[in-house]
């Protein structure tokens, strides 16, 4: 199976929420041979879970990603030709006068650089990316 898409931290850890958005879930589940995420996405679900007190939704993330996002999900790095492309996209996107936080811009070269469809929440974070292919399936 050929990889499609690349999902952000808010689709990738909607299956966590009290309830779900029911199509985020179905398509993830639809998809699955076909998704990646990238290693700043692991940073930011891990950065967050640590961030919380011991408590069972702090277990709960964790389990998550050792039992079903690690044996289950590729997690693309963030290795020197990522970071070649993010630092030309980061640079177009300032000779325009526009910015983009670092971790979206790392996601998003990621991303460009497999040639995959960024599945995220957040279209706005990625709309300055020209060469960038952005889906919602929140909204789908």
């Amino acid at each position: 199976m050929k990889t499609r898409y690349l999902l952000d931290t808010n689709i990738l850890s909607e299956s966590l929420k009290p309830k779900p958005d029911v199509n985020v879930v179905k398509l993830l589940l639809e998809n699955t041979a076909y998704i990646a995420t990238a290693a700043p996405v692991i940073y930011e679900i891990i950065q967050g879970a640590k961030r919380l007190p011991e408590s069972k939704k702090r277990r709960e993330i964790l389990r998550y990603l050792d039992d079903f996002v690690y044996p289950k999900v590729p997690i693309l790095p963030y290795d020197k030709q990522a970071a070649a492309l993010h630092g030309d996209l980061q640079a177009e996107l300032s000779l325009t006068g526009k910015t983009a936080p670092l971790i979206d811009g790392q996601i998003a070269a990621i991303a460009q650089l497999h040639g995959l469809i960024l599945v995220t929440q957040n279209t706005r974070d990625f709309a300055h990316f020209s060469a960038l292919t952005v889906e919602n399936w929140f909204l789908e």
